[in-house]
């Protein structure tokens, strides 16, 4: 049986597979979880001039659904607080976008989902 821990190492695991990942597709690593109040950022990128903010979604299948129903409009909220916390932190002002990247599997069979723009801050 998979405690929390493992649940949470397993998370990060395929959340820095998720940012090479994105590397090699052109995006530029900036920061990888950061806590802003309520909520977290799971990976800050760069894509040419635009901030891009990366929520990593992961399920082993789908039986419980798929990885993108999770981003309800409750979790945008607290994406967007986050994200607005972080540039207010670090004095940017730059074009932002959100994205999503959704995962099935267990290393190293991943299926792999990357939503552009997935939402906006409204």
């Amino acid at each position: 049986m998979s405690g929390p821990r493992d649940a949470r190492a397993r998370g990060e695991a395929v959340e820095r597979l998720v940012a090479a990942w994105l590397t090699d597709r052109g995006l530029e690593p900036v920061a990888t979880n950061q806590h802003a109040k309520g909520g977290e950022l799971d990976l800050v990128m760069r894509d040419g001039d635009t901030l891009v903010f990366v929520e990593v979604r992961h399920r082993a299948d789908i039986r419980h659904g798929h990885p993108l129903e999770t981003i309800t409009a409750t979790k945008q909220r607290r994406l967007i607080r986050a994200a607005r916390f972080y540039l207010q932190n670090n004095r940017l002002s730059c074009p932002c976008r959100f994205d999503v990247v959704a995962v099935i599997g267990l290393p190293p069979e991943l299926d792999i989902q990357w939503v552009v723009n997935a939402f906006d801050a409204y």
